[in-house]
């Protein structure tokens, strides 16, 4: 094992696992916080934390090392998201309504599916937002969480029934 752990310290060899894995775990990590900056810094402090401990850590679970780390800054972060989220919900809108009511309807729609996707639970907004805004497929969703192809496609039949109650209401 002393070879793989030279290897990874290896710029190079960093490099090429990077450049494997830093898509990936970005587009995990923008579907489980709808945050893209948030998404960005997570994977560049997983990957800063792998070169600070590239000695301790074995080429080959290198991945898995990554992903671990990144879902526990996720999870460390998960109380202060929640915070933000119900902050904001209490804030009353500061739209402008110089738009035609045209305009205002369909902004306040968007708001109101937005708002409708993000009280998903977490398992179903995953796979439904990997499937309908990133179009993997039923498994590839299934390969990049670890669940079976089964489970995503009854986690997005959830999600669309709860979707569909939502929209209804709204009628």
């Amino acid at each position: 094992m002393p070879e793989s752990e030279e290897q990874l310290c290896a710029e190079s060899t960093f490099t090429k696992v990077f450049r494997a894995y830093a898509k990936t775990l970005h587009s995990y990590l923008f579907y489980q916080t709808g945050n893209d900056s948030l998404a960005q810094d997570i994977v560049q402090e997983a990957f800063s934390r792998l070169w600070k401990n590239c000695q301790k850590v074995a080429f080959s679970t290198a991945r898995g090392y990554v992903f671990t780390v990144a879902k526990n800054l996720l999870t460390n972060n998960h109380q202060h998201q929640k915070v933000v989220l119900q902050y904001e919900q209490t804030q009353p809108s500061s739209s402008k309504v110089q738009d035609p009511q045209f305009l205002l309807e369909e902004k306040e729609l968007a708001h109101q599916l937005q708002a409708a996707i993000a009280d998903l639970p977490e398992k179903q907004r995953v796979v439904f937002l990997l499937s309908r805004i990133d179009k993997k497929t039923y498994k590839e969703i299934a390969e990049l969480l670890g669940i079976s192809r089964q489970a995503v496609e009854k986690r997005i039949y959830k999600a669309l029934d709860s979707l569909r109650l939502v929209v209804a209401a709204l009628k």
